[in-house]
């Protein structure tokens, strides 16, 4: 178990902040067209006069819908990990995002759904589904839900979701291009007006979470110990999950299915601020807004004029991690 003094704690949430002040910049510096310091700041005053300054204001809803987004995933993964002690718990790897982005296609696909606001509930309604079926799934047989369980039935599980979003798609040739979101999942073509319509779900979400990290601190003790602190485990559970389940459809239904943030974050954040959920889970919000900003910047520039989308990037970077972790559980486990 890692423990960190407060002080060193607090010395790592600062050098988080300047750090996702720093990749903010970038972000809105760097793209298919390079843009000065003084047109960066032209723009964030407000300025688009010239086309260095268009770019970069085009560039600031897309940054902070990238930190709004990776800060959600990051969230969502710590406490996915917290309520179900699974190190490979994940909303990509345990199917949430895809379950969601399978039933925004199919609401689109079939019942001509074109609601900003519809999009946000149906994917809430995917994201809770296949949350529901992965556990259900995985808690069969022998042992309950174990974490490789867990694991190989969300990947089992986001495989064939996967599969179904390209099995309605691929007939609708005149919808195709607008598709692409719900199959990789970026944070291009982002505006205010969306990111306004999305924030109430992503601030109820923030609240239900961090609210639940001193209950989750118990948790980590065991489920006996912890109803003999006086914790309501099954509801502690289901509210913390709850409130992941809110982050994952409302990112989803903006961004896409991105996965594997939620995955590296919480673990590179125990590395740095300890178990400890109450600081653990906002770490992981600041380091997820970092990484997916930082990976959309990435995307932009080793593709100039064109860009890779950040939902392959956080699949390079957390493959390997992945694969990493589950060969670590399974040296443990002999």
């Amino acid at each position: 178990m890692v423990r960190r003094p407060a002080r060193v704690r607090t010395l790592w949430l600062l050098a988080a902040l300047l750090v996702l002040a720093a990749i903010m910049v970038a972000s809105v510096a760097l793209g298919s067209r390079s843009v000065a310091w003084s047109d960066v700041w032209a723009a964030l005053g407000g300025s688009d006069g010239t086309l260095e300054e268009a770019a970069a204001t085009k560039r600031i809803p897309r940054t902070v819908l990238a930190v709004l987004v990776g800060a959600s995933l990051g969230l969502a993964g710590g406490v996915m990990q917290g309520v179900t002690r699974n190190p490979l718990a994940d909303p990509g790897v345990l199917g949430v995002n895809m379950g969601a982005s399978l039933a925004v296609v199919t609401a689109v696909a079939f019942f001509g759904l074109t609601s900003p606001t519809g999009y946000i509930w149906v994917a809430l309604a995917g994201a809770a589904l296949s949350a529901a079926f992965v556990h259900t799934v995985g808690s069969l047989g022998r042992g309950g839900a174990t974490p490789l369980k867990l694991a190989l039935a969300g990947a089992a599980t986001s495989a064939a979701f996967a599969s179904l979003v390209t099995a309605v798609i691929l007939p609708r040739n005149d919808v195709t291009g607008s598709f692409k979101l719900w199959q990789i999942g970026g944070v291009g073509g982002a505006s205010f007006e969306r990111i306004g319509q999305v924030l109430p779900f992503l601030l109820v979400g923030f609240a239900v979470c961090l609210l639940s990290a001193r209950a989750l601190n118990s948790l980590a003790l065991g489920d006996e110990l912890a109803a003999g602190l006086g914790e309501r485990v099954a509801l502690v559970r289901a509210t913390a999950a709850l409130g992941a389940v809110v982050l994952c459809g409302a990112s989803t239904a903006i961004a896409g299915p991105i996965g594997f943030v939620g995955l590296v974050v919480p673990h590179a954040c125990r590395l740095l601020v300890g178990v400890d959920h109450r600081w653990l889970l906002p770490f992981s919000a600041l380091l997820g807004g970092s990484l997916l900003t930082a990976a959309d910047v990435v995307g932009r520039v080793v593709a100039r004029p064109a860009e890779i989308d950040v939902g392959i990037v956080t699949a390079l970077i957390g493959g390997p991690f992945f694969i990493y972790i589950v060969r670590r559980q399974k040296v443990r486990a002999l």
